[in-house]
């Protein structure tokens, strides 16, 4: 069964609404001194990984017009990082929802900065739990998630674990 554009383009839009509802979980109530804990002398800081997060939905949006831009961002204090990553996951959403073509596949969307948005999001999810501010498991098959709900406010838990 091959998927039509319109259908892989509504799957895109699912997945990044997805990376949103995750993010927002993995984001919010974070204490101040996250922003900046280390585990070590070489790995990234969380707000280093939300900018780079950032920076993966700025370039799929450069991509998904076929001009492919990349910028390294220097990370913004925390709170200004969080409303810019969902600003730049809005802007790529809204242009999936457009009716402007998509210049390369929706596969290669997803296998490059969809994806690795995703791994991130995992990290800082990890990173909390090591800066002992673990968020709670869920039954993410559950959630509550919607193509263009792509904000920090996100529908509450339908399934946490303790």
């Amino acid at each position: 069964m091959t998927t039509s554009p319109d259908s892989a383009r509504q799957l895109l839009r699912h997945t990044v609404a997805t990376v949103a509802y995750r993010g927002s979980k993995a984001l919010r109530g974070a204490p101040a001194e996250f922003a900046n804990s280390r585990i070590g002398e070489k790995p990234r800081t969380p707000s280093q990984i939300l900018a780079h997060m950032g920076d993966l939905f700025d370039w799929a949006f450069t991509i998904a017009q076929g001009k492919q831009e990349w910028h390294d961002s220097t990370p913004l204090p925390w709170s200004a990082e969080v409303e810019r990553f969902f600003a730049a996951i809005k802007k790529f959403d809204d242009f999936l929802a457009s009716s402007e073509p998509l210049h390369v596949s929706a596969e290669s969307l997803f296998q490059g900065p969809i994806a690795d948005a995703l791994t991130h999001v995992g990290q800082i999810a990890m990173l909390r739990r090591l800066a002992a501010a673990p968020i709670k498991g869920e039954n993410y098959f559950k959630a509550e998630i919607a193509a263009g709900r792509v904000g920090l406010d996100q529908s509450a838990p339908r399934r946490e674990f303790d």
